[in-house]
């Protein structure tokens, strides 16, 4: 059969311009429809956004499509799009949330939702319907309907039972993935799930608490394959599981491998494992995600984070010494009075870090903290979801906490210290960087005015 796989476009086109990785998680689908014989295209439409163009030439009898929740409205348009130019195309729907609300796709234009990983379930779906066998026996679906129907839970799969991905399958597209002045960037996974439990985060209650890894040797074998010089590794947590990674970094050296790596650190990691972050700068690690959240102990308390403003700054100064930069991430809460966001912008800039990166506190579905918040939304518009506007009330009058959040953008990072991150970057991309940021600091002044249209 023919399958098209698309990655969609963001709601908010100015994420697809900070970083871009590849589709990973639809290479790894690719992968697997390939070994049965599938006829594979995948379609990523940030780079290339005209589907129906795809669509008419490919002329696919399976559409695929993934999205995060801000996703949601561009996937539900894509699959009204198809059925209305060929009503008998079959439209598949997966990714992060369909497995955590899998109910919202419960659209007339879609035909089957995957829950969970889906490339075991995806080669059961097509058995199944080259076949003409009903799908209620396969594990990890939900069939819309006028009653949504939901088969067996499907138990993850062992990350080593998986196919490598095929990156051929992006290959017109690899020059084009980046994350800030690291291009072309090359992504690969090597765990799943998270040992912490921040209630902002659904990631760890996907896996039902479980930390899924891949085994060392698997591992070395795939970056072998790789050609690009620089590797994300976007676990939801790479260095969970300390002696794993030891191994690993061990299994790269002996291999001769020669790249530069880009990971997540969570703060108490880099605390009581420093040996293991010097191994891994000796190897090639340039950059670590960090996610420090807040500026207080009480606020990292009440985001069930697990870490103390004191472990964030010897953390800080470990990495330094060992000069791996690090890609700071902090939240605005929408309860922030003005003296709060002073005081984080004071903390951000008294920490010696490469950048910092700002976000609204946004409770995503999944997550502990939507369930505690749910009634409180302002809106449920997926499309809002996209950590630039606040779905929370605010402490603060709509217009002055987005005036705030604007500032501290502006002021988060000291300028000199902004300058020598940019400094990196090519010379187009730290012009368009520059002129994004202010592009962003301007949406953000006025982001408050889609409340003022809800509200009218």
């Amino acid at each position: 059969m023919k399958v098209l796989l698309i990655q969609p476009p963001s709601s908010t086109a100015f994420m697809d311009k900070v970083y871009m990785y590849e589709p990973l998680g639809l290479e790894y689908l690719g992968a697997g429809l390939q070994e049965d014989g599938h006829e594979v295209l995948l379609l990523d439409a940030r780079l290339e956004p005209d589907f129906e163009k795809a669509f008419h030439s490919f002329q696919p009898d399976i559409v695929g499509i993934t999205g995060y929740t801000n996703h949601l409205n561009i996937v539900k348009a894509i699959a009204a799009r198809f059925k209305s130019i060929n009503p008998e195309v079959f439209i598949i729907v997966g990714g992060h949330h369909a497995t955590v609300k899998p109910a919202d796709y419960n659209d007339q234009a879609i035909d089957l939702i995957i829950i969970g990983e889906g490339v075991f379930t995806l080669r059961q779906v097509l058995k199944h319907k080259e076949s003409l066998l009903p799908f209620e026996d396969i594990p990890g679906l939900a069939i819309p309907g006028a009653v949504m129907k939901f088969t067996a839970e499907r138990p993850y799969t062992p990350l080593d039972d998986l196919p490598f991905p095929d990156r051929s399958l992006t290959a017109r597209y690899r020059n084009h993935y980046f994350s800030d002045w690291m291009k072309p960037i090359a992504s690969i996974r090597t765990s799943l799930g998270c040992f912490g439990r921040c209630n902002f985060c659904a990631l760890w209650s996907i896996t039902n608490g479980k930390y899924l890894q891949r085994n060392p040797e698997r591992i070395v074998a795939e970056l072998q394959g790789i050609q690009e010089e620089i590797v994300f590794f976007c676990d939801d947590e790479s260095m969970c599981d300390t002696r794993r990674m030891d191994q690993l970094a061990d299994l790269i050296q002996e291999a001769g491998i020669r790249k530069k790596y880009f990971l997540y650190g969570r703060v108490d990691t880099i605390v009581k494992h420093p040996e293991l972050f010097a191994k891994w700068k000796n190897i090639g690690l340039i950059q670590v995600f960090v996610g420090f959240e807040s500026f207080s102990d009480e606020r990292l308390q009440g985001l069930n984070k697990n870490i103390t403003v004191a472990q964030q700054e010897e953390a800080v100064k470990i990495l330094n010494d060992l000069n791996i930069d690090i890609y700071a991430s902090f939240v605005i809460d929408p309860s922030f009075t003005r003296q709060e966001f002073t005081q984080l912008i004071a903390y951000t800039r008294k920490l010696n870090i490469a950048y910092a990166a700002l976000s609204v506190l946004t409770p995503l579905p999944g997550t502990a903290l939507y369930e505690q918040n749910k009634d409180r939304l302002l809106t449920h518009d997926p499309k809002f979801f996209d950590f630039m506007h606040t779905v929370l009330p605010t402490a603060l009058p709509l217009k002055q906490f987005y005036s705030e959040y604007a500032r501290t953008l502006m002021k988060a990072t000291p300028i000199p210290r902004y300058f020598r991150f940019i400094a990196k970057f090519d010379r187009q991309r730290r012009l368009s960087t520059m002129k994004e940021l202010y592009g962003v600091v301007g949406d953000v002044r006025k982001g408050y005015q889609w409340h003022q249209a809800k509200e009218s």
